[in-house]
């Protein structure tokens, strides 16, 4: 389940860079999920990123990223990930996994939310809220000394415990120079296993959960993600640095409380 390639130790100096890249890409989130409301196209949303981006001096992530034609992933309601944005609206009580990153001065920020148009359903808002306790779990196992695999466990354990399904097909990953860095970051896995965590790695963790089977399928635009079964999905990341103190969360919002 792990790679055994080299993983990419950050100096404080690049640390600070990348806390620079989350800050930013963080408030563009924010940006994005002020505007989902019912009749808002998808398309929408991304024009607010590149927006939001180009003020604050960064470049989109995705954008041409192995041919992704956007710069942000909207994936709605049984989408798990890499969902393109399109002249599609938003409806009440949809559930909306809002997925992207940024590049400044040489270094990547991933981050994703899920958030819910109107009013959501009592499992869409359990679904929800459970992705993101497991981000938060996840984001408390990685710490120095740990295995990578404590904090896959961690997170499987919880989503597991609460009645859902964590996703196989696709992972976390480590981030910096590249967008995706050696070491992969499963949501499932063994405590205890994998390679050890040390100051100076960033990682991205983002568990993404089905309410029913983990089974995934591609659509025919290639990139799309959606459960098999058709159930609900909710997909939440966060770009982590792995300090002598304990995790360091470089995309958390600064200043002030986030609307998600």
């Amino acid at each position: 389940m792990f790679s055994t390639k080299t993983i990419e130790m950050k100096s404080a100096t690049e640390l600070a860079v990348m806390r620079r890249a989350g800050a930013i890409l963080a408030e563009a989130l924010e940006a994005v999920v002020r505007a989902v409301k019912p009749g808002m196209a998808t398309v929408g949303l991304d024009r607010v990123v590149v927006s939001e981006l180009s003020r604050l001096g960064a470049k989109p992530a995705f954008l041409g990223y192995r041919g992704f034609p956007a710069s942000l992933c909207v994936s709605v309601n049984d989408a798990i990930i890499h969902g393109i944005p399109s002249s599609a609206v938003l409806r009440d009580g949809d559930l909306v996994s809002l997925d992207l990153g940024c590049l400044y001065e040489g270094f990547y920020a991933d981050m994703a939310a899920t958030v819910g148009v109107g009013r959501l359903t009592p499992e869409a808002e359990r679904l929800a809220r459970t992705a993101r306790e497991a981000l938060d779990i996840g984001i408390a196992a990685a710490r120095p000394g740990a295995r990578l695999g404590d904090v896959s466990a961690a997170i499987q354990a919880h989503v597991e415990g609460a009645g859902f399904s964590v996703v196989r097909d696709f992972v976390g990953h480590g981030i910096g120079r590249a967008l995706h860095e050696e070491p992969p970051v499963p949501n499932y896995g063994k405590a205890g296993t994998g390679p050890r965590l040390a100051p100076g790695m960033v990682l991205a963790i983002e568990p993404m959960i089905n309410a029913g089977s983990f089974e995934a399928r591609t659509l025919q635009d290639g990139w799309t993600a959606v459960t098999k079964d058709g159930s609900l999905s909710a997909h939440w990341e966060h770009t982590v640095a792995v300090t002598a103190q304990g995790p360091e969360i470089l995309t958390a919002r600064q200043g002030r409380t986030a609307t998600w």
